[in-house]
């Protein structure tokens, strides 16, 4: 009994620090706690127990001995020492990201000059019963206020905070009216181009006349299309260089089916064209076309690839190009193919009875007011559903998302909060509860986020733009295999099935000549692994990707696989100075390890830049339709082709270029191989109450999601364009019913007959 209350004390001090530790990683929850879960402003300091309001900020102070105005941590044991080191680094980190914050404001503003553009720099209205426009010196005055005492007339102004703040404010009110009448979505607000154009209206003064609907759907639109245009010209001299890959994909909605032409480089994916196909069946013969043109207008020899997914027309359409353009690969959608392998994984009855489970258990919280307000209330707001690029991801990450969050859904479910809800009562509700307190389940939600993870990071690897991914791809799949199999302990008997679908899905797809190449060119993997060299496999991949790479040139087809291939496998000259081996910087790129130090292997050193600078999916050309689905709506369906092609162009390009921009800027690191599912591209965005619950398509990531026009926070997985456009249904009900189409589901607001999977 003594060790039972034992027990006791021990488990309630344990949760009552835990409800005052923030769920945050900054550094400084690491020496401190509220004192206060309700105040998030009072802290105390593990180290020497003083108590201190300012936050989590001043609390680094404290421990990093830095400010005027906070009393130094007296500690002098190790841990304070390392605690010292690191809330000072935190510090310098805030401080430096703050600077930067502030120079690129500056830069921003900077870059727009309005002032010179039509008239003088001092302008001066006209007529003196017009009001004084203002300029650089009121911002340094105060109108006479006569009625103000004298106190208040001599106190010292504090001028950027107080003169402008009310006028500021004014100002905030008109550009609020317009964000809420019109449904802008807020982040809108903190984008580049905004602060741009208050900026430029800023300079101009008052009288600005603002454009008319003519303008901006004829001149203007001309005028931006072109600059866009022309700022995507500096691609071409990637493009020339190590060549492109061409991607092409679908887009239908209620009037019209649009097909959409993208290409892909190491500076990433550009949108460049669009085609009305209502007219005509996406045959073979119709893609093969589109394809065709699209190479002869980017230069034949500029194209090293084209990409598309499995489906039949796009087969056929292969088979006709590689008899016209016998030089030219054409591949398979690696996202799309992986995403078939964890359709395949999660189909199979072990894995598919727990995930069914889960899925029971979302729709029948989510599908009740109450159980959904029980839910936010043990989990501090958090959603448990999690949307992902795809169905079987979205899986992964709701069950991550359970995981997480275990020990707040058992007690919930134990809770007599839980217990009072009516619905609970029902048999729905009795499952699942009986759920959530199974240890069984939870064992297998584990070893199924096991066997998910390793595939899931090759989805990422494969539908990310930041680097190149055909080099690292079939690579990633083998070391995936391995982690699977090590999760069942490397017996076979428990992972054969698993493999097995893995090997079916990439047979034909992705381990083609073109994959395994890559793979073998990409000294990450042979340089480890010299072995590779001596697979026959291997070899008569190679040899077939050096005949059709060098179409027609035996000389180049002789020297690359006779005589460069051996001095790269022996590490010959270049090949061979210790830089040669350094591949653990998260900057490196196969296709500049090549440039630098292949230049004595010419034949090879070319077939292997432009194989190591090509994308091995899609996806890239599937994210441009959140773009016409949000140009192209129910109230704005009357725009030509024409117009919504250039509409997109613009939209679609210039979010690629400020998103390269600021990869730049912050050198982020590698998403290729990352573990965070924060990169995912379907996740969580901050919101809270402003925003609405929205679900969105199949492959759309952060970036799309803005363009939707109204504040969202997602909570679900994706349906098809025509359920897009019918967001109006029963919200929150839709949403979590939607989120596994075809699963029975009941609400005491509204019953819909389930929908029909859509198989690919």
């Amino acid at each position: 009994m003594p060790t039972s209350e034992n027990e006791q004390v021990h488990g309630a001090s344990t949760e009552a620090v835990n409800l005052l530790k923030r769920n945050s990683d900054d550094v400084g929850w690491e020496y401190g706690v509220l004192v206060d879960a309700n105040n998030k402003d009072k802290v105390r300091c593990n180290l020497c127990n003083k108590e201190m309001r300012g936050g989590i900020y001043r609390l680094k102070q404290h421990l990093a001995h830095e400010g005027k105005n906070v009393t130094k941590c007296p500690a002098r044991t190790q841990q304070a020492s390392e605690a010292k080191a690191k809330c000072k680094k935190a510090l310098e980190d805030a401080k430096r990201k703050r600077e930067e914050k502030t120079v690129r404001e500056l830069e921003l503003r900077a870059e727009v000059d309005v002032s010179s553009v039509g008239e003088s720099e001092e302008v001066t209205c006209v007529g003196s019963s017009q009001p004084h426009k203002l300029g650089p010196i009121d911002k340094w005055t105060r109108a006479i206020d006569p009625t103000a005492s004298k106190t208040e007339s001599l106190k010292q102004q504090q001028l950027n905070k107080e003169l402008w703040k009310e006028r500021s404010n004014e100002v905030y009110k008109y550009i609020a009216r317009w964000v809420y009448n019109h449904a802008i979505p807020f982040n809108a607000c903190d984008n580049d181009d905004f602060k741009q154009m208050c900026e430029a209206i800023g300079q101009f003064g008052p009288g600005f006349q603002p454009p008319s609907d003519d303008l901006l759907r004829e001149k203007l639109l001309e005028q931006e299309y072109a600059r866009t245009k022309s700022l995507m010209q500096e691609r071409q001299a990637e493009k020339l260089k190590n060549g492109c890959s061409v991607m092409t994909d679908a887009w239908s909605d209620r009037k019209r089916s649009i097909m959409n032409l993208c290409t892909n480089c190491a500076e990433g994916t550009e949108f460049i064209s669009s085609k009305e196909m209502s007219d005509v069946s996406h045959t073979s013969e119709v893609i093969f076309e589109l394809v065709d043109k699209a190479i002869d207008d980017l230069g034949p020899e500029n194209v090293v690839q084209v990409v598309t997914d499995n489906a039949s027309n796009n087969m056929g359409a292969k088979k006709l190009l590689l008899e016209k353009r016998p030089q030219i690969f054409w591949t398979s959608c690696a996202a799309h193919t992986i995403n078939l392998m964890l359709q395949g994984i999660g189909n199979m009855p072990r894995f598919k009875k727990v995930i069914d489970q889960a899925k029971a258990f979302t729709i029948f919280v989510y599908g009740h007011t109450r159980t959904l307000n029980c839910l936010r209330y043990f989990t501090e707001g958090k959603e448990v559903v999690r949307a992902g690029v795809t169905r079987f991801a979205s899986n992964f990450l709701t069950l991550n998302s359970m995981l997480e969050k275990k020990d707040q859904l058992r007690k919930m479910v134990v809770h007599t909060r839980w217990d009072s809800l009516k619905d609970v009562k029902s048999k729905k509700g009795k499952d699942t509860t009986a759920t959530i307190l199974s240890p069984t389940f939870w064992k297998e939600v584990k070893l199924i986020l096991a066997v998910f993870e390793p595939l899931f990071k090759v989805l990422r690897l494969a539908d990310g733009d930041v680097k190149a991914s055909m080099g690292f791809i079939y690579g990633e799949l083998l070391k995936a295999k391995r982690e699977i199999k090590e999760v069942f302990g490397n017996n076979e008997t428990q992972f054969k099935d698993v493999l097995a679908v893995i090997e079916k899905k990439m047979k034909g797809r992705l381990d083609s000549p073109l994959h395994l190449t890559a793979y073998l060119l990409n000294p990450h993997y042979s340089f480890t692994n010299p072995s590779i060299f001596d697979e026959p496999k291997m070899n008569e991949a190679f040899i077939a990707c050096v005949e059709q790479f060098y179409y027609h040139d035996e000389d180049k087809q002789d020297q690359a696989a006779n005589i460069e291939l051996k001095k790269f496998q022996n590490r010959e000259g270049a090949f061979s100075k210790k830089l040669a081996r350094t591949f653990e910087n998260f900057d490196y790129n196969p296709a500049s390890w090549w440039r630098l130090y292949g230049s004595h292997t010419p034949a090879l050193q070319k077939m292997a830049t432009r194989i190591l600078s090509l994308t091995s999916s899609a996806s890239g050309c599937e994210r441009n339709w959140s773009g016409f689905e949000g140009i192209h709506t129910k109230k704005r369906n009357r725009l030509t082709t024409a117009r919504l092609e250039k509409l997109v162009y613009i939209q679609f390009n210039n979010r690629l270029l400020s998103k390269r921009e600021k990869i730049k800027i912050k050198k982020t690191t590698d998403v290729l191989l990352s573990s965070d599912t924060t990169e995912v591209q379907g996740f969580l965005q901050e919101g809270g109450d402003d925003c609405a619950l929205v679900v969105f398509r199949d492959e759309e990531d952060e970036d799309e999601m803005e363009g939707t026009g109204i504040p969202w926070v997602v909570i679900g997985e994706a349906v098809g364009a025509e359920e897009q456009l019918e967001r109006r249904r029963s919200g929150r009900v839709r949403e979590a019913r939607e989120l596994y189409e075809g699963e029975e589901f009941s609400s005491e607001e509204e019953e819909y007959e389930s929908d029909e999977d859509e198989d690919e």
